[in-house]
């Protein structure tokens, strides 16, 4: 479950990277959840023979679900700057910060090995982003800025939304990306008439027309976020989290595979050292886990 999660994200990011000059990140939103909260309902229907929408904690799945729309907003618009690899090398940090956070604010314990995992995840985004003393690029900031949000929200799953039905919790999280969408189509849309740059109309520009090709593209983002938002939330419930936060790490495989194949995207020599040590930084925090 959490390879094919890896697979559909990383194609789904690699579509949204491609698109992302025809369409807004608010139209993706809308539609994309507007395909898939039918078959979320119909599936939470089919599953508990009750259609119940109210979850049990629903401020804190509703700050989870905040939190997660930010992590895709700043994620979705690095990848119209940063390279495809990079950006899934720099996101996939995140168990480190998981690692630190569960130490902060749930009282676990990390160890040497952990402290270790969290000290070399440090040095590979130091490698992959590769900051001078003139300046830092704020768009390879994006996807770290993603992944503190994603282990917030991961520490939220954890700590406050445990008992919560996965599929309900998708719900909730595809409904504030619709609120968001339609919400900054209608404040937005009004500058139409402004000439915009790509990075630019990917935020504030208006709706894109969409042909066969684009609604297919439209779709399989359906599918990725359906295998995304869901997919996760089982592997983690039905295995052994500390395996499955292992294999969890094939995302980067993956992405680095669809930027290469799709885009071209080969990350250079320091990069890829730090690619492979933010990996090695993931495995040794989930080992540190195993050994608390």
């Amino acid at each position: 479950m959490i390879l094919a999660t890896g697979f559909f994200l990383a194609l789904g990011d690699a579509v949204i990277k491609g698109i992302s000059t025809q369409f807004t990140l608010w139209q993706i939103f809308t539609l994309r959840s507007v395909l898939v909260l039918p078959v979320l309902v119909v599936a939470l229907l089919w599953r508990s023979r009750a259609l119940v929408l109210w979850p049990q904690r629903p401020w804190w799945t509703l700050l989870r679900s905040a939190l997660l729309s930010a992590m895709w907003i700043a994620y979705y618009y690095s990848l119209l700057y940063v390279d495809l690899s990079i950006a899934s090398a720099v996101y996939y940090s995140s168990p480190i910060f998981i690692t630190l956070f569960a130490a902060l604010f749930l009282g676990d314990a990390v160890g040497r090995t952990g402290w270790l995992a969290v000290g070399l995840g440090a040095i590979g985004v130091l490698l992959i982003l590769q900051p001078t003393a003139g300046a830092i690029n704020l768009y390879s900031l994006l996807p770290l800025a993603s992944a503190l949000a994603y282990a917030l929200a991961m520490i939220l799953t954890r700590s406050r939304c445990a008992n919560e039905e996965p599929l309900l919790l998708s719900i909730w999280l595809n409904l504030v990306m619709l609120l968001l969408g339609i919400g900054f189509s209608l404040v937005l849309g009004q500058s139409s008439s402004v000439a915009l740059s790509a990075g630019e109309a990917f935020l504030f520009g208006s709706w894109g027309l969409m042909d066969v090709m684009q609604w297919a593209a439209m779709a399989l983002l359906a599918v990725a976020i359906i295998v995304g938002s869901v997919g996760a939330a089982v592997a983690y419930q039905l295995g052994r989290p500390t395996t499955v936060a292992t294999f969890d790490f094939a995302y980067v495989a993956f992405a680095t595979v669809w930027g290469a194949l799709l885009f071209h995207e080969v990350p250079g020599a320091i990069a890829a050292v730090g690619v492979l040590l933010i990996a090695a930084a993931g495995l040794l925090a989930v080992r540190s886990r195993r050994l608390a």
